[in-house]
């Protein structure tokens, strides 16, 4: 007898009528019309099934900080990573990891089982490492954390820096990154990630480097990073985050480097709400919006991902845990409003940031893992079109969380009160 039986469900490909079988948190079939004896059934009726929602980029450390000890009053990059340094000689471990573990909570009650989070290695006593290690911990059992050695102050600029950010590494992160644009000198920049990246193959580890945050069309750090990644042997195994220099690059000097970036096996992870609001501060109109060059990476075979960034934190004040906003936003900004391309815009919040993270085990197929999301939709692109209510999430056959359908209660002159879904039942 099965554990767990789904009928009647669309999957993300279009297929209908789809039914999975679980058996030991595993997809044990995936096929039509199955009809089997199983412990518990669940009739998805025609809507949607997607595997859980990965975040392949956000920073735990400050989730929930907003307004501690004050709020950013520019908005830019740099005064929140100025509000950031004041902040961390105030953090205790018991408050981080408060504010991660409540994260957390959301993060599942959104069909977010998976999060690559950077840590804070700059500041000598690993503080922020050590409390992410227990919430990496505590959350195991429910939700993947990744987390990434990440040197906030610039491994270089940072007295100690290589010293702190290899003591993380030791404590058990799993990611090098680096900041190669925060440096005090592009020179120093091209030599964080040269050191960084080869920490990384010593080391048999993922890189994942903040690059090119900025709107600085002549940031060329995402080149060394596709180089370094070539020459050490480290093609799948590399990441570039935001590279948000590259929208305000020209033509001509993009239609060199998107090749280079494929041919090094580099992804790239947009985080299109944090992107669009930190960038083109500095500018009157036209205004950059500063979101890197998702459709055209994607056209030359980049595997690129969204990442939420910040929540509720000293560069953000905003968001949810919703990686459905995030992809949303990022097809407004990027403007991926084909079918294909919302579908896409879909993709880099599943399947794209998976393949960022490394997930073994993840999909709809036979031998995956029974981590999976009913929708309240039909299809990817109504999902994020309403931002799909979370019905039930499923992490290895076992209910994490249940949302009720989102209804409206009309009540209309010269009609009878109604109550229905939101969207038509199929």
């Amino acid at each position: 007898m099965l554990d767990l039986l789904v009928h009647n469900a669309t999957l993300p490909d279009g297929r209908t009528d789809m039914s999975i079988a679980v058996q030991d948190g595993r997809i044990a079939e995936v096929t039509a019309g199955l009809d089997a004896p199983a412990h518990e059934k669940l009739d998805a009726q025609g809507l949607l099934v997607a595997p859980h929602f990965v975040d392949p980029h956000f920073h735990m450390d400050a989730t929930l900080s907003y307004g501690l000890p004050r709020v950013n009053q520019s908005g830019t990059l740099l005064e929140g990573i100025a509000l950031w340094g004041e902040l961390k000689p105030l953090l205790t471990a018991e408050a981080l990891i408060e504010r991660a573990m409540a994260y957390c909570d959301w993060a599942v009650a959104k069909g977010l089982l998976a999060i690559r989070s950077h840590v804070d290695t700059s500041d000598p006593s690993l503080l922020a490492v050590d409390a992410l290690l227990e919430v990496k911990k505590r959350v195991a059992p429910y939700l993947t954390l990744q987390l990434v050695a990440f040197p906030q102050d610039g491994v270089l600029r940072t007295p100690g820096g290589v010293d702190n950010l290899k003591r993380a590494l030791d404590k058990g992160v799993d990611v090098v990154g680096g900041i190669p644009h925060f440096e005090r000198t592009m020179a120093d920049g091209a030599a964080s990630v040269k050191l960084l990246c080869e920490l990384a193959a010593e080391r048999g580890l993922p890189v994942d480097m903040h690059c090119d945050e900025s709107d600085d069309p002549l940031s060329r750090h995402i080149e060394t990073l596709a180089f370094e990644a070539q020459r050490l042997g480290l093609q799948g195994r590399v990441t570039g985050s935001h590279c948000t220099s590259m929208h305000s690059m020209d033509n001509y000097y993009v239609s060199k480097l998107l090749p280079l970036i494929a041919e090094a096996g580099v992804g790239v992870v947009a985080n299109p709400l944090i992107n669009i609001t930190l960038q083109g501060r500095h500018d009157s109109y036209p205004k950059r919006r500063g979101m890197t060059r998702v459709p055209e990476l994607m056209a030359q075979g980049v595997n690129v991902a969204f990442g939420h960034d910040c929540v509720m934190d000293p560069w953000y004040g905003m968001g949810s845990g919703d990686m459905l906003e995030v992809a949303h936003m990022g097809l407004h900004v990027a403007q991926m409003t084909s079918q294909q391309g919302i579908r896409q815009c879909f993709d880099a919040v599943t399947t794209n940031a998976a393949k960022v993270f490394g997930l073994e085990g993840y999909g709809l197929e036979a031998g995956c893992d029974a981590s999976f999301v009913l929708l309240q939709a039909r299809d990817p692109i109504e999902a994020i079109r309403l931002r799909a209510s979370r019905l039930k999430v499923y992490r290895k056959g076992l209910l994490l969380a249940q949302t009720p359908p989102a209804t409206a209660a009309l009540h209309l002159s010269g009609r009878p009160p109604t109550t229905g879904w939101m969207i038509p039942r199929p």
